[in-house]
């Protein structure tokens, strides 16, 4: 019997600029026109524009119904506060509507987390145990390790061969970290304990300012739990 692999969705490099300027069009702060234009100038060709925008598409501009009200959401935060972290908003999104994407991110967090580097090579080994070792898996990986590289949140070292984190993100924000939390909390699937939310490796680039049993505790979207007096975990609301 055939065992199906995972489907990869997220096997493109997207520019932060693209990503952007496509959360600014779902905000209202700019014109679809302006990002065709945009992308128009790239010029990325034919299939390699359509696939662009397919996960432009799934990030921002019509992502699962399941995710509308979280992209609003997302997008409202920008509205709000047009300095906010396009990079904390987009990973957010990326994470949430993308397994692959969320998969690759918490391999580099957990590769990363003592030394700051690991080598490329391991974080792809670590994606084909779950994804299988095949083509798709592996330019898939370099293209999301390309997308992390643009964002700023990792660089190439030692001729590629190693991948080190760059300086986190501070949110301080609190709209925006119990929005990130919820991103992690979508992507991952499961509740989490609120003493390891700080060192989640999938939010690896960034820096949660403030309480977050208080943040938690005022979200329409995240449940905080008790059990015990020293044990508190986060969920996602029932409909949420």
């Amino acid at each position: 019997m055939t065992t199906s692999l995972p489907h990869i969705g997220f096997d493109r490099y997207i520019k932060l600029e693209w990503a952007a300027t496509a959360l600014k069009v779902r905000a209202g702060l700019t014109s679809i026109d302006e990002l065709n234009a945009l992308l128009a100038s790239e010029n990325l060709g034919k299939e390699a524009l359509g696939k662009t925008q397919t996960k432009l598409n799934g990030l921002w501009l019509a992502p699962r119904s399941v995710l509308l009200d979280f992209a609003d959401r997302g997008a409202a935060i920008l509205k709000a506060s047009p300095a906010t972290s396009a990079v904390a908003l987009t990973w957010g999104m990326a994470l949430a509507s993308y397994p692959f994407f969320a998969k690759l991110a918490e391999q580099v967090g957990r590769l990363t987390a003592l030394q700051d580097d690991c080598s490329t090579a391991e974080v792809h080994r670590r994606m084909n145990e779950v994804y299988g070792e095949r083509e798709i898996t592996r330019r898939a990986g370099q293209a999301v390790l390309q997308t992390h590289e643009n964002w700023g949140v990792i660089e190439r070292i030692e001729k590629g061969r190693r991948l080190r984190r760059r300086p986190a993100i501070r949110v301080d924000d609190p709209q925006l970290v119990t929005w990130l939390i919820e991103a992690a909390l979508r992507c991952l699937g499961k509740p989490l304990a609120l003493s390891s939310v700080q060192t989640l490796p999938v939010l690896f680039p960034f820096s949660l300012e403030g309480s977050l049993a208080f943040l938690a505790s005022g979200s329409a979207h995240i449940e905080l739990r008790s059990e015990g007096p020293h044990n508190q975990f986060i969920a996602l609301r029932e409909g949420a």
